[in-house]
This record gives structure tokens, sequence and C-alpha cells, in this order.
């Protein structure tokens, strides 16, 4: 008998609280995702750091037995002074070709930083110029997502809403059906045109990246992580990319163009109602509220209906068939 009391005190609990108990499920779910992320990358990623660390250390001691006039605190400071420059984007290797802060790349640069991708190849060399990036974000930021959403909205009207309502009225299907349907043909057509396609390119264009590197650069770009290990045009010499600032350039519109499909393709996704549907479940239910509006309406109608009554009474007492005139509305707003 206890044991069916418990049952049904933990039964009554969660259908009360059920989107509660699916909101802390679904953080706990959060933190073991992340956990076991990390810990995929770290089985992966560790024994290719060592290996690397090692190859380095031989190669420096290699250099040091072969070159015994450079001391190694000398080559200490000379490796630190380069590996800080390369974190400013300016590398030793080919550094009469590669410019960062003409306009076109730095154009490049505005463009990361207000999408937030920030590849962090390229970055502000002077204190005068780190200030003014935080002044520039700081209201470039808001523009370009008030911007963005401008955009997506608009386009999502015209390629997904409008569509799926079109079909739903000619084919008479489920609009949710539809609604699926739509959003995966959409995202097979962004992942065709803006992922697979430049891949194919810039495998063509740089020599150096394979189609995975390619694909890799595209997919980080395009989602706005920008992890800036792979840059493109960061190795072409001259002869292999004769117009830089062309090819800088393009890739410019390419990744706003992307980001600007891929936030359709999200918003779309975002309004199927299946999703709504299962949103709902680690929402709080509201309870149904009558607004202050609804309850001034139904306290006028209240005082009309009391004040025909004490007429009515007033009439039966006196005895008189003298007809009923409503009651004033500033009478009523008196009352009220």
């Amino acid at each position: 008998m206890v044991i069916g009391r418990i049952r049904d005190w933990c039964a009554h609990f969660a259908e009360r609280h059920q989107s509660e108990i699916n909101f802390a499920l679904l953080i706990v779910f959060y933190i073991l995702y992340l956990v076991i992320g990390a810990g995929i990358f770290s089985a992966i990623e560790l024994p290719y750091e060592r290996e690397l660390r090692q190859e380095l250390k031989v190669a420096r001691q290699d250099f040091l037995s072969n070159n015994t006039c450079v001391s190694d605190a000398q080559l200490e400071e000379l490796l630190a002074r380069a590996l800080e420059a390369s974190n400013y984007g300016v590398s030793v290797l080919g550094n009469d070709t590669i410019r960062n802060w003409d306009f076109v790349s730095a154009l490049f640069f505005t463009s990361t930083v207000l999408t937030t991708t920030g590849y962090g190849h390229s970055v502000p060399l002077s204190n005068v110029g780190k200030a003014f990036c935080i002044f520039y974000s700081l209201i470039g930021i808001p523009v370009t997502l008030f911007f963005l959403s401008a955009i997506v909205e608009r386009l999502v009207e015209l390629i997904s809403r409008r569509p799926v309502s079109y079909f739903h009225r000619r084919w008479a299907m489920s609009r949710p059906n539809l609604a699926v349907i739509h959003a995966t043909l959409l995202s097979i057509v962004m992942a065709l045109f803006f992922i697979f396609i430049p891949a194919w390119i810039f495998l063509s264009l740089e020599k150096d990246w394979n189609f995975l590197e390619s694909l890799y650069f595209c997919f980080i770009s395009l989602t706005t992580i920008g992890l800036g290990d792979y840059v493109p045009g960061e190795t072409h010499s001259k002869e292999d990319n004769p117009h830089p600032h062309l090819y800088r350039l393009a890739i410019t519109v390419y990744l706003l163009l992307g980001l600007v499909c891929v936030l359709v393709v999200l918003e779309t996704c975002y309004e199927l109602p299946q999703l709504k549907l299962f949103r709902r479940r680690f929402y709080k239910e509201k309870v149904q509220e009558l607004d202050s509006e609804t309850t001034n309406i139904i306290s006028h109608d209240q005082l009309i209906i009391s004040s025909v009554s004490q007429q009515a009474d007033t009439l039966r007492q006196n005895g008189t068939s003298t007809p009923y005139t409503p009651a004033s509305g500033t009478t009523v707003n008196e009352k009220l």
C-alpha cells in the first residue's frame, strides 16, 4: 500500500512538473554530449600532438647539431619571435608577397569580424587598431545581426512559407509533412551549392588542400566556427594566383552569401511544426489568463447587467410602466 502511494505521488509529481523534468534531462544530455565530445577529441588528437612535439624536438636538436654557431638561447629567441609574429598574422615565409592589411584583406577581416567567424589569421597589430576593433564590433555586430535577420525573414517568406502554403492548397497535403519535405530538399540544395561544389573549387585552387580539408573549411566557415587553421590564399605565390585581391574578394562574397543561406535553412527547420511541438516539452506550461482589456470588458458588462436589474426592481416596486433607459457610459465609467 505504501509502495502504491509512493508510485501515485511520483506519477502525480511527474505529471505536474513534466516540463521542468524534461529541461533538467536536456541539461544533463548536453553536459554528457560535451564530455563525450571532449573525450573523443582527446583520444583522437592527443597521439598526433605527441608525435608532432617529438618531431619538432628532434628537428631542433638536428639544427643545433648542424649549426654549432647558433646557441640554444638564440634559437629559442628567434622561434619565440617568429611564433609571436605568426599569432598576429605575419609569417616569416613568403613575407614579401602576402599582405594582411591592404584594402581587400581588410575588407575580408571586417566581414569575418562582423559575422563573428573570426579566423584569427589576421589581427590588429597596434593598440589603436585593437581599440577601434572593439568599438567597430560593438556597433557592427548588432547591426549585422539585424541586417541578416531582415534578409533571412524576407527569404524565408519567399522560399519556404509561400511554397509550402501553395503546395498545401494545390495538393491538399498535410502541412507538417510538406514542411519536412521542403526543409529536407532545401538543406540538400544548400549543402550542394554552398559546401560540396565550393569544396571542389577550393580543391582545384588550393594546391595544399585535399577534398576533406576543403570541405572542412567550407563547413567551419559557414557555421561561423572559424578556427583559422585553413584560410584560402595564404600559401599562394604570384605564379599560382596572379589575382590575389580578386580571389580574396570572391571568398568574402561567398562567405556572406553562404551564411545567409545557412540561416535561411536553419530558420526553415526551426519553424517546422514537429520541432515546435517538441520544444514545448521543455517550456513551462503557462496558465491561460485573461488580459486586462478582456477583464475590463467583462466588468463593464457585469455593471450594465447589475444596473438593469436595479432599474427593473425599482419599476416593479413603483408599479410604473416607464420604459427602460440603459445606463449611460458615464455612469458605468464612474462605477468602473
